[in-house]
């Protein structure tokens, strides 16, 4: 069974439609890119799968259940984690208490009781931020973190949920060069080896054709291609509209 599922998505602001007819899925462990030039309605798309925006038609099911039009703690709640393009963590407080907050809300979820930070077992944060590369910044207000240590962090908060489905908005914008690489191979290497499902935005297409099993390409709010990323890369109307002519240095 896909973990997402997606129906003939609609979404029109006005007399724009911003999201036309979109249907994909997402299998587990799968990592899927949704590339687009500005305006293509990438966003747009995402905010009605975390549940910010509420489809005008179509159907968003997560492991079958008919999640469309949900709030987006509801949605949380039944295994959607999710990053930003900019980051959302609590700067006044250390990089281990943002991932403690994650943890409290993920065991309410599951039945627990809320307790103060302070009070809980630091051993499950701890052992998050290990696995990304961050313990030795456990300490550290996030106010003061680089920007590529504040991704691993928001990563961090989003997996605290143990999530079926991760959607991240521009996961390495902002970052340098080497430090998009880390990131995303890291991501993938989680997704695969914890069976989940991964969607996301991205501008930089080395990321894209380097970390993609799949890509879905929206213009004007329609698909207008989706496949491997080698299918995409030589599919002349993706070249014309958002690729251009110039070749895409990244393999998968």
């Amino acid at each position: 069974m896909a973990t997402l599922e997606v129906t003939g998505l609609e979404k029109s602001f006005g007399g724009v439609r911003a999201v036309q007819g979109v249907s994909f899925s997402v299998a587990p462990g799968e990592m899927l890119a949704l590339i687009g030039p500005n305006g293509a309605g990438k966003s747009t798309c995402f905010n009605m799968l975390n549940g910010q925006l509420r489809p005008d038609a179509g159907a968003v099911r997560l492991l079958g259940q008919d999640i469309t039009g949900l709030a987006p703690r509801q949605v949380w709640r039944l295994g959607v984690g999710r990053t930003f393009q900019i980051t959302a963590t609590f700067g006044s407080m250390t990089v281990l208490e943002n991932v403690q907050m994650a943890l409290l809300s993920h065991h309410r979820r599951l039945g627990g009781l809320w307790r103060p930070v302070a009070r809980m077992d630091a051993a499950p944060a701890r052992a998050l931020l290990e696995r990304l590369g961050m313990a030795d910044q456990a300490a550290r207000p996030c106010g003061i973190l680089a920007y590529g240590d504040l991704k691993r962090v928001e990563l961090a908060i989003a997996l605290a949920n143990e999530p079926k489905l991760l959607l991240m908005d521009e996961p390495t914008a902002g970052m340098a060069p080497q430090e998009r690489v880390s990131l995303m191979a890291l991501t993938a290497q989680i997704a695969r080896e914890s069976g989940i499902a991964v969607l996301f935005t991205e501008h930089d297409m080395d990321v894209v054709f380097s970390h993609a099993d799949r890509i879905l390409v929206l213009d004007r709010g329609r698909l207008i291609a989706k496949g491997a990323p080698a299918v995409v890369r030589a599919d002349p109307r993706v070249r014309e509209v958002y690729l251009g002519s110039g070749a895409v240095t990244g393999a998968h």
